[in-house]
């Protein structure tokens, strides 16, 4: 009699469309890398989600960027991968290839709003033949930094959407000095990370008409005519001009730009609440502009879900939120990423309303002529070849035309074990 009642309660709650499982407790883990003060961030975003789901408790861990992939890869060969984790974009094909991802578009089917709004910019590295499995948690586009109290003791104009490469170079060159007159250069006109493509040097190659990859991530054509021109320019600052410090010397001060040593910088809006408090006045101008044209990368982090978890529902509802106005207005108050939902990114909750008082509309203009970072299989080892092998160059060991002419067949044959 007991389970005949049990089982009338059940049909009735089904049919009314009541899901047992909102009623049910559940605990998940959303796993990110990020700073503490990134961890505090999400922790508000998470209290402010548990409020409206009281059923849903939601576990933050947080590692720094090189721990955080060593630990996924721990948790999923031991079987214990957390709920929810944080995805860069050009890591995900990989990470969706073997397997572990949960396939999204039943949820977005069930829910064909849940995209509404969304820069599309942002969706394009998520979106495969069979559906989504992963969704932009925010994204960031590289714009110019600069140094408005070096560039007045220098005597020299902002930086402005006038700017072209060259401008850049004769900015850079002026501002590389002597300070103490020991002989020894301890300020440099601009500070790049010349390793990986996003900060720097995709920009320039796209910049003079130049390409990375072919369109099936088959070739490798960072060395190819204009893009080869695009290397000889970042050479004359690194290497000819040294404008730029070389590895050996970022390793000494870690950010230059944030130590005050480097007039410029290209970086993202992730920097924005800590540059906040630096002691010195600074601004940002749109990436210059090459001989064909301005250009910049935009690249996004994103959410994930393990395929096998047990609690999907829960997972979806958190990602749900995080990307809902509720959720990207709560991020966009707190300073550090650009909401991938257009009508917060364009309300004064961004504009106007951030921890440091400059021009943020700039972040958002370079969404026009922004390339999307690639995404492809192999992308981290790909990566590495390339930059690994560049590293010769900036140190003064080998020119850039022996450095490219190696790292070619090296990367292209990452790409063809990959495919």
């Amino acid at each position: 009699m007991k389970k005949l009642l049990l089982a009338c309660v059940v049909l009735l709650l089904l049919s009314t469309g009541i899901s047992l499982a909102q009623d049910t407790p559940v605990e998940i883990t959303y796993m990110m890398w990020g700073s503490p003060e990134e961890l505090a961030v999400w922790q508000v975003i998470v209290d402010d989600f548990e409020a409206a789901n009281p059923n849903i408790q939601v576990n933050v861990d947080v590692s720094d960027w090189d721990s955080y992939w060593s630990r996924l890869q721990t948790l999923f060969a031991g079987g214990t991968p957390p709920d929810v984790f944080a995805m860069d974009a050009p890591l995900y094909r990989d990470w969706q290839s073997r397997g572990v991802l949960l396939n999204l578009q039943p949820y977005l089917d069930a829910n064909p709003t849940a995209l509404d709004g969304v820069y599309p910019s942002t969706l394009e590295a998520y979106q495969l033949e069979d559906g989504i499995y992963g969704l932009p948690r925010d994204f960031q586009t590289i714009v110019l930094f600069y140094n408005k109290d070096l560039f007045d003791a220098a005597g020299l104009d902002y930086p402005n959407e006038d700017w072209t490469m060259d401008d850049l170079r004769a900015a850079a060159a002026e501002l590389t000095v002597d300070v103490d007159g020991d002989g020894v250069t301890d300020q440099w006109g601009l500070y790049a990370d010349l390793y990986d493509m996003e900060l720097f040097w995709s920009s320039v190659i796209w910049s003079y008409g130049g390409e990375i990859l072919n369109e099936d991530y088959t070739q490798t054509l960072l060395a190819e005519g204009p893009a080869r021109d695009a290397w000889y320019f970042i050479n004359s600052m690194a290497v000819e001009d040294r404008s730029m410090p070389d590895p050996t010397q970022v390793t000494q001060y870690g950010d230059p730009f944030a130590a005050g040593v480097a007039a410029m910088t290209t970086i993202g809006h992730w920097v924005i609440p800590e540059y906040a408090d630096l002691p010195f006045g600074w601004d940002v101008a749109p990436m210059p502009s090459g001989p064909e044209g301005r250009a910049t990368s935009v690249n996004s982090a994103g959410f994930v879900v393990a395929a096998n978890t047990p609690n999907a529902d829960a997972a979806w509802q958190f990602i749900q939120y995080a990307i809902s106005s509720t959720g990207q207005t709560r991020l966009t108050e707190l300073g550090f990423a650009i909401p991938v939902l257009q009508s917060v990114a364009e309300s004064p909750v961004f504009l106007e309303q951030q921890t440091a008082p400059i021009n943020h509309q700039v972040f958002l203009d370079a969404l026009e002529y922004a390339h999307v970072k690639p995404s492809f299989r192999g992308y981290e080892e790909w990566a590495a070849v390339v930059g690994d092998g560049l590293l010769p160059v900036w140190n003064g060991e080998i020119s850039i035309d022996e450095a490219l002419d190696s790292i070619v067949p090296a990367a292209n044959d990452v790409l063809a074990a990959n495919q």
